[in-house]
This record gives structure tokens, C-alpha cells and sequence, in this order.
């Protein structure tokens, strides 16, 4: 007699995504691609913009790594949801192999984690800035930078494989049908027979391990920093310095706010559908959120942003004015 397990594992899963609304299934189809051109747009021209600044400072590196991952993050999810509102009716669901639930889920809880370990890397140049100035350039250097950009990347990567392999190691029966657009945590989770919250423990300590240890370093930054400021005593210094740090806890706080509501709790608080919608929000509104949040506040960015879209105008009157009349 074949175990729940096995009972599931080798059919694979039915994303529902949103086949439960088909009057609605064009209007979220535009509503969707919009956001995602806009996003891929305002991540590659940041990308653009940073490589076109003559000095990068350690910053405009970690914020152009940022950006990629954002890009990673949105093409893991939204093409396939894009496809499924564009393809015929199936039924209930979309099928997807358990193989190919396990990649998506690892890639996107993978990109997830390096944004973590990178914010807490932004915050720690933002310590050294305000804190040290004067061994900033001596401390931050670009071999530094890559070896966060490294450990951000493989500290991300590393967490998501125990995490992948925690939950499918979980036994699921009943159901296929996954109440979600991609194969998240919670959508998984609610699948799974688990019939204790002790069967959850190893997730829910590596989730809270994924959160908490970067979240850790990013508050201990910025206590840094917040004692420091005190100590200033120009107020436009004070309010220059606070301003250099606004971005960074923005994005922060979206970040770890969506995170830490969606992941650090039982299974007995979820909600597919809510959790559903939830989750359009965190991959698709917050990644086209932080080109504006960035480009809005820092100067640098901005001036780029502004040196690439005047080389694009010239390049396009250069050929209108080629082109045969």
C-alpha cells in the first residue's frame, strides 16, 4: 500500500492560480505585464544607469546587485503566471511537476534569502560611512564588496536548499490543487499532512533563521548609526547623514515586513486565498517599488537615469534625422 507521500510526489501539483475568476482573467493578464514590463524596465535601466557612473561607490555596487536580483526574482514568478492567464481554460489548475515546483520554490526562496544577507550588507556600508568616514574608502573596498556579493549570493542559495528539502520532505496527501499562482511555502504547507506543529519546527527554524540573522545585523547597524547621529552637532549634518540611510530602510522594511508576515508562523494561521493575494503584492508591486524608491532618493542614480535617457534622445534623433525622407 503506497504511502501518502508517495501517493502525491510523482503526479505533481495544479497551480489554481486565478482559474476561479475567468471574467477577470484578461484585466489581471494587462494589469500583471504592465507591472512586469515596468519592472524589468526600471531594474535595467538602474543597472544601466549604475554602469554608466565613472566612480561606482560600494553602494551603487550593492545596489545594482539588488537590482538583478529583483530581475531573477520576477522571472522566476510572473512569466509562468502570465502564461496561465493567457493560456485556455484547464480546468482547475495548472499542472506542474513536482521537480519543477521544487526548482521554482528553491530559486525563489534562494533570491529571497540573498536580498536578506544584501540588505544586511547595505546597512553595514552605511555603518562604516557614517560611523568611520574617514577609513570608509580604507574598509569598503571592492574586493570586500564582492566577497558580501558572494557570501549574499551562497548564504542565500545554501538556506534555500534546507528549506526546499525540509518541506518536501513533508508528507502530502488529499488534495493536488495548490491555491497559489507559483509554488510558495504556505501554499505547500497547507498541502502537506503534518499532523503536529513539531513536523514544522525544522522550517520554521530555518525561516526564522533566514530572517532573523540578517535582521540582526541590520538592526545592530543602524543602533550604531543612531548613536552617532546623536553625537553630531550640526543638524544638517545630522539630517544629510539620516537622509543617506532613507532608501535603505524603506526597502528594508518592505522587504522584511512581507517576509516576516507571510513566513514566521504556524500553518494553522494560513490562508490560501489571502495568502494568494498577498503574494501578488510582494512579487510584483514591491520589486517595481524599489527602482522608484532608489532613483528617487539618490542623486547619483538619478543623475545617471538622466545621462542614459539623454544618450538614448540623441541616438534617436541621430537616426529620425538619417532616416530618408
Amino acid at each position: 500500500m503506497d504511502s501518502p507521500r508517495n501517493a502525491t510526489m510523482p503526479g505533481g501539483f495544479l497551480l489554481q492560480g486565478f482559474s476561479e475568476f475567468p471574467y477577470l482573467r484578461l484585466a489581471l493578464f494587462l494589469l500583471l505585464l504592465a507591472i512586469h514590463l515596468a519592472t524589468l524596465s526600471g531594474n535595467l535601466l538602474i543597472l544601466v544607469a549604475v554602469a554608466s557612473v565613472p566612480r561606482r561607490p560600494p553602494m551603487l555596487f550593492f545596489l545594482c546587485q539588488l537590482s538583478s536580483i529583483e530581475l531573477c526574482y520576477t522571472l522566476v514568478v510572473v512569466p509562468r503566471s502570465l502564461a496561465d492567464l493567457a493560456s485556455p481554460s484547464l480546468g482547475r489548475g495548472s499542472p506542474i511537476s513536482f521537480l519543477g515546483c521544487a526548482v521554482q520554490m528553491q530559486m525563489f526562496v534562494a533570491l529571497g534569502g540573498a536580498e536578506c544577507f544584501l540588505l544586511a550588507a547595505m546597512a553595514y556600508d552605511r555603518y562604516v560611512a557614517i560611523c568611520h568616514p574617514l577609513r570608509y574608502a580604507a574598509v569598503v573596498t571592492p574586493g570586500l564588496c564582492a566577497r558580501l556579493a558572494l557570501a549574499c549570493c551562497l548564504g542565500g542559495l545554501l538556506v534555500s536548499v534546507g528549506i526546499t528539502a525540509a518541506v518536501f520532505h513533508l508528507p502530502f496527501c488529499g488534495s493536488r490543487l495548490l491555491v497559489h499562482f507559483f509554488c510558495d511555502i504556505t501554499a505547500l504547507l497547507h498541502l502537506a499532512c503534518t499532523r503536529s506543529y513539531v513536523d514544522e519546527l525544522p522550517l520554521l527554524g530555518s525561516c526564522v533563521l533566514l530572517l532573523l540573522l540578517p535582521l540582526t545585523l541590520i538592526l545592530s547597524s543602524y543602533g550604531a548609526i543612531a548613536a552617532a547621529l546623536r553625537r553630531l552637532h550640526s543638524p544638517d549634518g545630522r539630517r544629510k547623514a539620516a537622509s543617506t540611510c532613507a532608501s535603505h530602510l524603506t526597502v528594508t522594511f518592505l522587504h522584511y515586513g512581507c517576509a516576516t508576515f507571510m513566513y514566521v508562523r504556524p500553518k494553522a494561521s494560513y490562508s490560501p486565498r489571502r495568502d494568494r493575494t498577498l503574494a501578488l503584492v510582494y512579487t510584483n508591486v514591491t520589486p517595481l517599488l524599489y527602482p522608484l524608491i532608489y532613483s528617487l532618493r539618490n542623486r547619483e542614480i538619478t543623475a545617471g537615469i538622466r545621462r542614459v535617457l539623454g544618450r538614448w534622445r540623441r541616438a534617436s534623433c541621430r537616426v529620425s534625422l538619417c532616416e530618408p525622407r
